[in-house]
């Protein structure tokens, strides 16, 4: 697999209201397997709430394809798309399986069990495509937590409720980032294009001005979701705070890395799937 690198630059600096701020002016890796233009259906297997759910992307020929490693990140003008695992307004954990070939997103299990939430999730829930978490990588930043082996979570704040498996155009506008259990798990809370409150927010500020609150309630879920089990709070880094938008796209950049690394096989790989 060829992959290609663009330039790199990025300056810090910190923004008045305290949100952690960064310019950034690098591009992105993207992948020659990539479906530019993706046209893909959604492919259910088995039955919904059951062991043997899962749910493929195919192609137009009815191929499979991988959700995380065959659907484009970067689509310019600061656009990527996103793959929705966990509609808003429902508690089944859903998510990409890593492990398995073409990588389809089915719902988490812990000895045995289907995993639940113990309350909805009030946002679109899922990941970046062609991102990953280094788990070899300690961010300075971010308390020396290493990555968490997955690809980045997006939180997307639109008023619509999206399908498993939709892949939306979206523009990040903030990042958390949650340790959760010493490991750092990146949330970007993006918002969709299509969504009628789009085109007025443009970075976390607008996010604070035009959906109030949203940017704590997102934290506070997060931060609180595992109480019920009897697990500790996840804590947050950046002093407890949302970064911006260009700090966002640096994470997105620096995991966009990582992923290009991960498949070109400079980094051990696992268990994890490369198709």
């Amino acid at each position: 697999m060829a992959h290609v690198a663009k330039a790199i630059g990025a300056a810090v600096a910190f923004h008045r209201h305290s949100h952690i701020t960064v310019r950034s002016t690098r591009r992105l890796y993207s992948s020659c397997r990539a479906i530019y233009n993706p046209k893909v259906q959604i492919k259910e297997e088995g039955q919904p709430q059951t062991l043997d759910y899962r749910v493929f992307l195919v192609d137009h020929s009815g191929r499979k394809v991988s959700p995380w490693h065959d659907i484009p990140l970067h689509l310019g003008n600061g656009v990527f798309n996103f793959v929705v695992e966990i509609p808003k307004d429902t508690s089944a954990k859903m998510e990409v399986a890593t492990d398995e070939l073409y990588t389809p997103i089915k719902q988490d299990t812990k000895k045995g069990k289907l995993r639940y939430y113990p309350y909805n999730i009030n946002w679109n829930y899922g990941l970046f495509p062609q991102t990953w978490e280094d788990p070899s990588f300690s961010n300075p930043e971010t308390e020396g937590a290493y990555g968490d082996n997955d690809p980045v979570d997006v939180v997307e704040i639109g008023e619509r409720q999206r399908k498993i498996g939709q892949i939306l155009k979206v523009k990040p506008l903030a990042a958390l980032a949650m340790i959760d259990e010493g490991e750092l798990d990146w949330k970007i809370v993006a918002i969709s294009l299509d969504d009628p409150r789009a085109p007025l927010v443009n970075d976390v500020d607008d996010v604070e001005k035009h959906f109030p609150g949203t940017l704590l309630a997102i934290r506070d879920w997060f931060r609180d979701y595992k109480i019920p089990d009897g697990k500790p709070a996840n804590k947050f880094a950046l002093g407890n705070k949302a970064a911006n938008k260009d700090y966002a796209l640096k994470v997105i950049n620096e995991t966009n890395d990582s992923w290009a690394k991960l498949v070109k096989r400079s980094i051990p790989s696992g268990d994890l799937s490369l198709l």
